[in-house]
């Protein structure tokens, strides 16, 4: 009977674990020849259950994504989209849509990340005025201007939401899309800036899209997939908070404002957003596209500024 019970038990957990594939597996066709061949060789295109333990939950990925892991994640975004090395960070991988290679120029994909601050209050998702919100980001993005000028990168204007932020209180998630300009010319090229954050009883996990403007819509369809399928473990669910439970310095509000960048949130007053990105991470990210940037907000760190980018090489593009 015992033996029974174990192979039972062995055929369900090989069941719920990842399956990897190789990219013929994944796209139904060889890998393109060329210089990218080799590092799209390496990739392991991941759907099932993933684990990410460092934040007491579950990634599901159906088959309408493929999940790849850090490793893989930081050979897509220096090797194939071209970002320096130092930019990256130390995510937990990314989500696409299963119908796009890395390198297919209609491709996004969604940077996975984790806040352990502990667990936040969805008190004023319903009270909190968006639009004097947004005033204040575009503000504070203004006065940073000069000194990312300085730095040598583009100045940066918030043009608008391209998503108001929504709660939505039945998968405890919050999400909201930025629409924003780099550089001086005020009729230059739109870029999106898509941030889901799913809240636990003790953190929240963070998924910041890599995408175009232009595929809002398709991102839009798919944000109610993408929720499910960051799943918490038994316990560690939002609903399973109880009193005692360690409380994170800040709100909703302050998810938004952290989205901007740590120095951005200063600005806003949210003391304590900054304070828990510099002991969680140091760095915060905007996670954007097509050339367009995932900006590595400029903090002081050890006395120096730490800024990076993340952008689509289009020369990948097939």
């Amino acid at each position: 009977m015992k033996q029974y019970l174990a192979i039972a038990f062995l055929a369900a957990l090989a069941a719920t674990q990842a399956d990897a594939k190789s990219f013929r597996d994944m796209f139904g066709a060889d890998v393109p020849e060329g210089k990218y061949g080799a590092v799209l060789k390496t990739l392991d295109f991941q759907q099932g259950a993933i684990k990410l333990s460092g934040a007491n939950a579950t990634l599901n990925v159906s088959d309408q994504f493929y999940y790849l892991n850090q490793q893989d994640t930081r050979k897509v975004l220096v090797q194939l989209w071209g970002n320096p090395d130092s930019a990256a960070g130390n995510t937990f991988g990314m989500i696409f849509p299963a119908k796009y290679s890395p390198i297919d120029p209609r491709s996004w994909g969604a940077v996975i990340d984790y806040d352990g601050s502990g667990h936040v209050s969805d008190d004023d998702a319903a009270s909190t005025d968006y639009t004097a919100l947004l005033k204040q980001i575009q503000d504070g993005i203004q006065e940073s201007n000069p000194e990312r000028e300085k730095a040598g990168y583009d100045p940066i204007t918030l043009v608008g939401w391209a998503e108001p932020p929504h709660y939505d209180k039945a998968t405890h998630a919050l999400h909201w899309a930025r629409d924003l300009i780099f550089g001086k010319d005020p009729n230059g090229a739109h870029t999106l800036n898509y941030s889901v954050r799913v809240l636990g009883r003790e953190g929240v996990t963070e998924l910041d899209f890599v995408a175009g403007l232009e595929q809002l819509p398709e991102i839009n369809a798919a944000i109610p997939s993408v929720i499910n399928t960051v799943q918490y473990d038994s316990g560690k669910r939002y609903a399973d908070f109880v009193n005692g439970d360690k409380i994170a310095a800040y709100s909703m509000a302050g998810m938004i404002a952290a989205g901007a960048g740590v120095k951005i949130a200063a600005k806003l007053g949210f003391l304590a957003v900054v304070l828990g990105f510099f002991k969680s991470f140091g760095v915060a990210l905007l996670a954007l596209k097509k050339g367009l940037i995932v900006v590595v907000a400029g903090v002081l760190a050890a006395g120096r500024k730490v800024l990076g980018l993340f952008r689509r090489n289009k020369n990948t593009d097939a």
